[in-house]
């Protein structure tokens, strides 16, 4: 039944439908990224009745069989409905995954064909964290944007090469797809699209109570740059050790490419190819890992990190390094190293 909704902010009046929230249980999936929406949910319908307005969302679980065991048989988590007795629904979770990705994806791929059903006709769908190598088996995420957890970065870009990963974002969005990304990032998908089916007040008010840094853009001061070497070409991996070993050394694309003995061109070719970084970005990459290495162990200041990762230039290191990690060099020091907040 519809019902009538005034926007805290706005003071406008909508016509409302309750929300039907079908959170699934995929067989591995992460008990909290199961319970977490279940949870927020709930609790905003709590926050409305406060407010002496009718609840919002209806929240189910649903799953391909009735109980579903999860880490290890440590917990059975028991689904309101099964995939065939759901009716109408506006907005479904897949949670993240654990263990080994290929695995979990094939364990689940029956959930695919009712997933991709659902989104034809009109419901939109959300991945939470690697849930979004599920999501992206289904095909939806061809052509589209998505992020996941930073450290599955490479091996989801290997298994869906047609789907465009947003390096270090927290949210996504793609014509009615959501994506979030790593561990408990995933708050702030839920966080947004609170906001997005109920109001600004709501959403706020939902991230003081979970204590939530709401509206949180990246997950790059996360992120550990490991390099991509899941490949097979022997010399862009030898280029890429060459980079990680002499990164305090000027390298230059010649240089490496003269090294191996290959054209200018067929080197940045194949390294894009094998990485997913031109030759200068993951020379960026290797520079700025060491730099916050260093920033998070001593006590060097800025210019001395800058200059033992071979950066002259005090303006460019700074642009790079925000563009890299989404803070400052002090802002990074400041946040990771106790050494230098307690001086």
């Amino acid at each position: 039944m519809p019902f009538q909704w005034v926007d805290y902010d706005s003071g406008i009046t909508y016509i409302c439908y309750m929300k039907n929230v079908v959170i699934l249980i995929p067989e591995t999936a992460v008990i909290e990224a199961v319970a977490d929406p279940v949870y927020i949910f709930k609790a905003v319908n709590q926050f409305l009745l406060s407010a002496g307005k009718p609840v919002l969302f209806n929240v189910k679980l649903a799953a391909l069989r009735r109980d579903v065991q999860l880490e290890n048989s440590m917990f059975t988590v028991h689904a309101d409905l099964l995939l065939e007795e759901v009716k109408h629904v506006d907005v479904i979770f897949i949670p993240a995954l654990s263990g080994d990705m290929k695995k979990a994806v094939e364990m689940n791929k029956e959930m695919v064909p009712w997933i991709v059903d659902r989104y034809s006709k009109g419901t939109e769908v959300a991945s939470l964290c690697v849930g979004a190598f599920l999501l992206a088996e289904t095909g939806l995420l061809r052509g589209k944007k998505c992020s996941t957890h930073w450290g599955f970065g490479n091996e989801f870009r290997e298994m869906f090469p047609d789907v465009e990963l947003v390096d270090g974002s927290i949210v996504t969005e793609d014509h009615g797809i959501y994506s979030s990304g790593g561990a408990t990032s995933y708050w702030n998908l839920l966080l947004y699209l609170v906001e997005k089916y109920t109001d600004r007040h709501t959403a706020i008010l939902a991230s003081k109570f979970f204590a939530i840094d709401i509206d949180r853009k990246s997950q790059a001061a996360f992120t550990l740059f490991q390099g991509q070497k899941g490949h097979k070409d022997a010399e862009i991996l030898k280029a890429q050790e060459f980079i990680e070993e002499n990164y305090h050394e000027r390298i230059t694309i010649d240089m490496l490419a003269d090294m191996f003995a290959v054209g200018r061109r067929s080197f940045e070719r194949r390294f894009k190819k094998e990485t997913s970084n031109t030759v200068i970005e993951y020379i960026q990459r290797v520079k700025i890992e060491a730099a916050k290495r260093s920033f998070e162990s001593s006590r060097k200041n800025i210019n001395e990190v800058m200059y033992d990762v071979g950066y002259s230039d005090t303006k460019a290191f700074r642009t790079i390094f925000k563009k890299v990690t989404g803070l400052t060099p002090i802002e990074y020091r400041n946040k990771y190293n106790k050494q230098v907040v307690a001086a």
